[in-house]
């Protein structure tokens, strides 16, 4: 059938569904989609009574299976609706009868179609192909495991769609039932080429049709042969989103400039009263030491603070590239007007008293407002954003100016409080701290889009409840995580399971799937708590970029060892098979009751020398790729000792050019606090107390070294 032909036939039965106030293809109708985009469905008939059935049955030969067609049915198997096996004249008229009785009882006022007669497929492995609008990621296409207990088992995996004929096979290896599908203790695998064809097909028909929110087929039976969908499912969207405003890069990275380098603010609302949100964030600004202009507006002063305060942001002098707004929620639109007049192209809305509070037609004014005069809106309902690098401290809460290669943005204004406290406490140096609130305009892909260019920016961290658009994070992520690792802490992971959904597709799509999986070929590290997202941030420019994935672990303890080795398994790491050289020059250094191998068990009794022989070993070996530092506390090698030397010998091996991640758990008395800053502080992540914390840095690493193609998979 031609595109032209098929695209007509589909929207043709859509809107006469539409026509007849429904949401649900039956499916016949479904059928005819299955036709026009080429996905093998077996034979079938509709039949309006017993009688139209039992001659379908006798036309198609052998065992049949009867399905109920309702359009107020979706589960047919639910409201007892399917019969399978069924052969003869008897056999077919007492299941029609059946079926009938059953979707009664079950839906008294459901409007019975009559029954579908169909051909009873062969014996195969049973998978779900299916498509879903996701409310951040739009049309997702989603493979895994089928059959009854598919939302049971939940081995699926999503991914944009359409995709490619290489990207739809990559999923059938994504699950974790991907053996099952090779074959396994003598069955046969699947035609694997045909499922993956099944499943760009289905993305193909989903995206063709902005109008299908919902495609189910379950159960597709797979064999060596092929691939049949024995039940196709087609859920219409009730209505369609509002497209977001969308920007050109260069118009991205044009109005970022200009809001993260400004040359002059203004602030909306300054106030000379302490206590004032006003007066905090242009005492902020001042402190700060920004070297650009900074104009009060208000229009009850002359001067606040020593600078010439004017009635309007229309009366201020010159070019002003961000207001600073410190106004009640109400006073926002008139204020939000002069801006734009102004020609000013980025607002910073600090107030709260919109859609967080259910204002959502005020939040609707500003944005409308906004993209009338090309203004940007940074918020509502933020605590403001730094720039340490332009000494720009544009927020009310406690300044902050050490300045670093770390991006770290939020959606809470309370998880942003927990960023800086980090940051300060760990002295760890930023390129920005942003809050987004609630995004009525500018969101994660503006300000990744911006990271991923600026030079002091060298990993970017962002936590948010959700995404604006999806599509355009992971566009924006793609195009930054080849050059910085961009880690990521999504919040309500289990939140959203509660949507109602009209599929087995739509019901699995519901929980935190479906960001797990796309964050994952985003190549965005995915931190599981903001202790972790913090972390990761802080070390990940730290290490080296690892060249190859042979970890060895060194420890003073064999206990350490154990626990390190567990962690390396958990954070998909690989730990290193000692070729037989070097491990006889690791058991030169170590007493006979130590142990060799991977760990390395340097025992607790062994002076400095032993430490630090064994770390040079680990760093001159080329086949050697990371090292994992287990130390113990002994008056023999104290902290502090170990800490001194273990980054002299790292610092000498990257002077000759020779750069390995080294991560170290420390384990001992208080001294080995001061231990892992010294070692953080001079390129080795280490941690006290926890075996846990630098492996999974470590792992960190290495899952953005190889999205980023730093690792070929498998090296």
């Amino acid at each position: 059938m031609r595109a032209e032909d098929r695209s007509e036939s589909v929207r043709a039965l859509l809107r006469a569904v539409r026509a007849e106030g429904r949401t649900a293809l039956t499916a016949p109708e479904g059928r005819v989609l299955a036709d026009a985009y080429g996905i093998a469905v077996p034979g079938e008939a509709l039949a309006a009574d017993v009688d139209e059935a039992v001659a379908a049955a006798a036309r198609l030969g052998g065992p049949v299976v009867l399905k109920i067609v309702s359009p107020d049915i979706l589960h047919k198997t639910e409201a007892g609706g399917v019969v399978v096996g069924v052969a003869g004249a008897a056999d077919v008229r007492a299941a029609f009868h059946r079926i009938v009785e059953n979707a009664r009882a079950y839906d008294a006022g459901a409007r019975i179609v009559g029954v579908q007669v169909q051909e009873l497929v062969p014996a195969g492995q049973e998978v779900i192909v299916g498509a879903v609008t996701d409310p951040a990621f739009g049309k997702v296409v989603a493979f895994g495991l089928g059959g009854t207990l598919v939302e049971v088992l939940k081995d699926v995996t999503f991914r944009l769609a359409p995709v490619t004929a290489d990207e739809a096979l990559s999923m059938l290896g994504s699950i974790r039932a991907a053996p099952v599908l090779r074959g396994v203790r003598g069955r046969p695998g699947v035609d694997r080429r045909a499922v993956a064809e099944l499943v760009r097909r289905v993305s193909e028909l989903a995206t063709d049709f902005p109008e299908i929110a919902e495609v189910d087929l379950n159960p597709v039976i797979a064999t060596a042969r092929g691939a049949v969908a024995a039940d196709i499912r087609v859920i219409l969207a009730e209505r369609q989103p509002v497209p977001r405003r969308r920007y050109t890069r260069e118009e991205i990275l044009t109005s970022m400039r200009r809001l993260m380098r400004p040359s002059a603010v203004a602030v909306i609302g300054a106030s000379p009263e302490p206590g004032k949100i006003g007066n905090s964030v242009l005492r902020n600004l001042l402190d700060g030491g920004f070297a650009g202009d900074i104009h009060p507006v208000n229009p009850r002063a002359d001067d606040i603070m020593g600078r010439k305060a004017y009635r309007s942001v229309l009366d201020v002098p010159g070019e002003v590239d961000v207001a600073v707004f410190a106004i009640p929620a109400r006073s926002v639109p008139a204020a939000l007007e002069e801006v734009g007049r102004k020609g000013i192209p980025n607002a910073v809305l600090i107030p709260s008293g919109f859609a967080e509070t259910g204002e959502h037609a005020l939040q609707a004014e500003i944005t409308e407002i906004a993209e009338r005069y090309g203004v940007r809106l940074l918020g509502p309902n933020i605590y403001g954003y730094y720039s340490p690098w332009h000494d720009l401290c544009a927020t009310f809460c406690t300044p902050y100016d050490v300045k670093g290669p770390v991006a770290l943005t939020s959606q809470s204004g309370g998880i942003g409080m927990a960023v800086l406290g980090f940051a300060r406490t760990t002295r760890t140096g930023v390129s920005a701290i942003v809050g987004l609130g609630n995004k009525a305009d500018l969101a994660e892909d503006d300000l990744l889009t911006w990271f991923g260019e600026d030079p002091h920016t060298e990993c970017v961290a962002m936590h948010f409840e959700d995404l604006k658009d999806g599509r355009a994070f992971v566009a924006a992520a793609r195009a930054t995580v080849p050059r910085k690792p961009v880690v990521v802490l999504k919040a309500g992971r289990t939140a959203a399971g509660a949507r109602a959904a009209g599929s087995h597709t739509g019901a699995l799509a519901g929980d935190d799937a479906v960001y797990d999986d796309i964050l994952r070929q985003a190549g965005v590290i995915r931190a599981p708590g903001l202790e972790d997202l913090l972390e990761y941030a802080r070390a990940l420019p730290v290490l080296p970029v690892p060249r190859g994935d042979n970890v060895v672990i060194i420890t003073g303890a064999g206990g350490s060892g154990v626990l390190l080795s567990d962690a390396v398994t958990d954070n998909g790491l690989r730990l290193m098979e000692i070729p037989p050289d070097l491990d006889e020059a690791f058991r030169r250094l170590i007493p006979p009751f130590g142990a060799a191998g991977n760990p390395v068990d340097l025992t607790g009794g062994e002076p400095p020398s032993t430490y630090e022989a064994a770390i040079r070993l680990g760093l001159a070996d080329p086949r050697v790729h990371a090292l994992v530092l287990g130390y113990w506390h002994t008056l023999l090698t104290p902290p502090m000792v170990f800490a001194e030397l273990t980054a002299r010998v790292v610092a000498e091996f990257r002077a000759r050019g020779v750069e390995k991640p080294v991560v170290a758990s420390l384990a001992g008395d208080v001294e080995v606090e001061e231990a892992c800053r010294y070692l953080f502080a001079r390129g080795v992540v280490a941690y006290p107390y926890t075996t846990e914390k630098p492996v999974a840095v470590l792992g960190a690493k290495y899952r953005w070294a190889r999205a980023a193609g730093r690792l070929p998979d498998g090296s």
